[in-house]
């Protein structure tokens, strides 16, 4: 079947010399991975390794099979070219990042509108503001919600965050986090990444950070930690 939709590059994976494997997160499909033949050859090539780049915004025109084999691109094009995601150190760094938690973490081969919108428009607005030292935070804690296990904020008024249920509880028990702990996670909930800026300092993002980490772990099944996560920590620190 003959497809077109915009489509966000979560991992693109050289395959033998010349080839790629490009796994999306596709409008109308939700996950697919694509084959691209060549992509690397000196010729010209309609198909260029700039266009799968990670959290690159693409229209594509692609047969879809939909039999769990590799799919196939018939036109690529950047849906919106990003003017400092590719160019500056600390919004390539939370990209990588990003995709990496992303496409270790969807794992829906069906199509999402609510997501696909929020990635979208998240990714739009880290290209074009500069204040985005917790970008990475606040979406991770929103992906959560698209995910099934975004903390329940019925009760954040208790002192402790309980990991495995993700709700807020009067007293600790061995898979709560610390009152230190809960303090910055309910900080960190209301947050939108407008209202940001002066929210949280280095370590205080660190701590968030393995926090969610830890969250993720916990919920989703054969959850792996980003190998780009020591490339973050040294950006921010």
């Amino acid at each position: 079947m003959l497809v077109k939709t915009k489509a966000i590059v979560l991992s693109a994976l050289r395959y033998q010399e010349k080839s790629l494997i490009v796994k999306c997160f596709t409008e109308s499909d939700g996950l697919k991975s694509y084959y691209v033949r060549d992509a690397f050859s000196s010729k010209k090539n309609s198909q260029k390794t700039v266009y799968f780049r990670p959290l690159t915004i693409l229209e594509l025109e692609a047969s879809h099979k939909n039999k769990g084999t590799l799919e196939y691109f018939k036109e690529v094009r950047i849906a919106h070219p990003y003017f400092t995601l590719n160019t500056d150190i600390v919004k390539t760094s939370i990209s990588i990042f990003v995709a990496e938690m992303l496409h270790h973490c969807i794992k829906e081969e069906e199509k999402n509108d609510a997501l696909y919108s929020f990635l979208e428009t998240a990714l739009l607005w880290l290209d074009s503001h500069g204040e985005v030292a917790n970008f990475h935070l606040i979406l991770l804690l929103e992906v959560s919600k698209f995910l099934g296990f975004y903390p329940d904020s019925s009760e954040t008024n208790h002192a402790f965050f309980e990991m495995t249920e993700g709700i807020f509880v009067p007293y600790a028990s061995v898979s709560c986090l610390s009152v230190e702990e809960t303090q910055l996670l309910r900080r960190l909930m209301p947050l939108k990444f407008d209202n940001s800026t002066k929210a949280f300092h280095v370590t205080e993002r660190q701590a968030l950070l393995k926090i969610l980490l830890d969250y993720y772990a916990i919920h989703l099944d054969g959850f792996k930690r980003p190998k780009s996560l020591e490339i973050l920590k040294e950006v921010f620190s």
